[in-house]
């Protein structure tokens, strides 16, 4: 006989447990503490087993009837619903487990055994464990769109729309990793193309004027900071590389007897090894600072750990204590530098290029000048430094970048 709420709310406990049926295996176990527990009980592949749906009246008859019901159709199609519920709760259990935090660090991972440059992976950790540290204990599978806006928001509202919109694209990369190993349904930046302001166009500030170059070079000289920072800047100056070569710059890479620097292509910009010519003020910087980077694989190691380079701020931060703002130089500004008055002054484009690792975009040029320019670029790069030596002897005569101040 079908059970009624009348005849639950009036069922006492006994001595021992009870049951009082609903009917298709559905009963209520009535225990002597006076709880009431629904239950049904099924056979699966001729094995007997019971399945539990909670307690009256928080699961109502209305609801136990609904579970049963849905536990019969399961059984009609070969499934032990007993089973499937514990899949579903580990299922649910690992999603909790699978954070954006730890896709995240999969993902980075990923990214370095696929020959990610360490200048990438450095900007694209920043963001994923700096900026985007509001996430990184949620589970993935529960990240909303408004979640990701909130984050993306408060990096816009500093003034960083450039690096919200990295961001946005960062964690876009997450989500579909987590896609694509099933950790995931869809990624949830997609509806937030359009959300965010768009960045104002602008250059990297740069000095292109000598006057300003050798004003700029004498306080270099005069530089109070660590050491290390100071004569990473000058290397920078001299070798027009990238700041993040420079800052991940390692011992193995130099050549002091052939005047060379290989830099290999895991850490170049366009993934092909770049040879650069040392001329004797970037050879002095080197020697100057070769004997504090003993013990570490770096040239130019964090202060607080020889492990580590420089951080991706070390060069702008020595640039604003210089005196120097963000509008007149930056770190990356000093390629600008080197192209516009190397240009200016006539010399040839084609080895300009050459010196800065610029893609040629036809192959067979491409092949001729990595093969044809290196003396042509060994004697540019001299003449550039002897160039920065003058601008910043017009006010100071004693004064040359390769010097120890």
């Amino acid at each position: 006989m079908a059970l009624s709420d009348f005849a639950l709310r009036r069922a006492k406990p006994r001595e021992k447990p009870y049951r009082l049926s609903d009917g298709d295996g559905l009963h209520v176990l009535v225990q002597p503490g006076g709880s009431k527990l629904w239950q049904l009980r099924y056979k699966h592949r001729q094995k007997e087993n019971i399945l539990s749906f909670g307690k009256y009246p928080i699961v109502t008859l209305a609801d136990a009837r609904r579970k049963r019901d849905d536990a019969k159709r399961l059984l009609s199609e070969g499934i032990d619903p007993a089973a499937k519920r514990e899949a579903d709760k580990r299922a649910a259990e690992a999603a909790a487990e699978t954070t954006f935090g730890l896709v995240a660090d999969e993902y980075l991972e990923r990214m370095e055994a696929n020959g990610a440059a360490a200048s990438t992976l450095s900007k694209n950790r920043w963001l994923l464990k700096d900026l985007a540290k509001p996430l990184s204990k949620r589970p993935i599978a529960e990240v909303s769109p408004a979640e990701i806006l909130a984050v993306l928001q408060h990096v816009e509202k500093s003034g960083r729309r450039e690096t919200a919109r990295r961001l946005r694209g960062t964690i876009g990369g997450v989500f579909r990793y987590a896609i694509v190993t099933l950790r995931a349904k869809d990624d949830p930046t997609v509806p937030l193309h359009g959300a965010l302001a768009a960045p104002a166009s602008k250059g990297r500030a740069a000095i292109t004027n000598e006057r300003e170059l050798g004003r700029f070079l004498r306080a270099l000289d005069e530089f109070d900071g660590w050491p290390t920072i100071g004569a990473a800047l000058k290397l920078l100056i001299l070798t027009c590389v990238r700041p993040g070569e420079v800052r991940g710059a390692g011992r193995s890479e130099f050549d002091f007897d052939k005047a060379r620097w290989r830099i290999p292509a895991e850490r170049m910009k366009m993934r092909r090894p770049h040879d650069v010519p040392l001329s004797r003020q970037a050879l002095a910087v080197l020697s100057d600072i070769w004997p504090l980077s003993e013990g570490s694989e770096l040239v130019f190691p964090s202060i607080r750990t020889k492990d580590r380079p420089l951080s991706n701020m070390a060069f702008n931060s020595a640039l604003r204590r210089m005196g120097f703002s963000k509008d007149e130089v930056t770190a990356h500004g000093f390629r600008v530098t080197a192209s516009t008055i190397l240009n200016s002054r006539g010399f040839d484009p084609d080895v300009i290029e050459a010196v800065l690792a610029h893609r040629d975009q036809n192959a067979i040029r491409r092949a001729y000048n990595r093969a044809s320019y290196w003396d042509q670029r060994v004697e540019l790069m001299q003449q550039w430094a002897d160039l920065l030596d003058e601008f910043g002897r017009r006010r100071n005569p004693t004064k040359r970048l390769g010097a120890t101040p």
